[in-house]
């Protein structure tokens, strides 16, 4: 699956704009794939997993800095996500469908934190390169 010049155009506007409020947004994300979607706390056994905490904060944060890195590397995010996918699949063995769930949360918080910006142009963009990135992370399980 491949983006459009509209859709990259869209993605790296609304990146811009999601950047400088990343760790109120991956925190936001995280809190939100806990709430809707319990079983995925498994996978941090060792994480305060409290809305606000410490651990929710540091690790929203590196989760938006990774989408922030396929999106600055938007012609090539399997390479800009190689690491990341390896280190899921090999070493944390992080069932692959937990990356669209995460993907799902992240979009509904992007929508609520930018109404004005999240047309519907911008929610097809949003969910086909998060799309995409999910399929990169899965990549290595195949």
């Amino acid at each position: 699956m491949s983006l459009t010049k509209s859709e990259r155009s869209i993605i790296t506007s609304m990146w811009g704009k999601i950047a400088t409020q990343a760790d109120a947004i991956g925190t936001e994300t995280l809190e939100r794939l806990f709430t809707s979607y319990p079983q995925t706390k498994t996978y941090f056994p060792h994480f305060d997993l409290h809305p606000g905490s410490a651990h929710l904060r540091a690790h929203g944060s590196k989760v938006v800095a990774a989408v922030g890195d396929a999106a600055k590397n938007i012609d090539n995010v399997a390479g800009a996500l190689s690491k990341l996918s390896e280190l899921h699949a090999y070493i944390l063995r992080v069932d692959p469908v937990n990356f669209k769930l995460l993907s799902h949360c992240l979009l509904v918080t992007v929508a609520s934190h930018f109404p004005a910006d999240f047309t519907a142009d911008a929610h097809a963009a949003w969910d086909k390169f998060l799309s995409v990135v999910s399929s990169v992370l899965t990549e290595k399980y195949r």
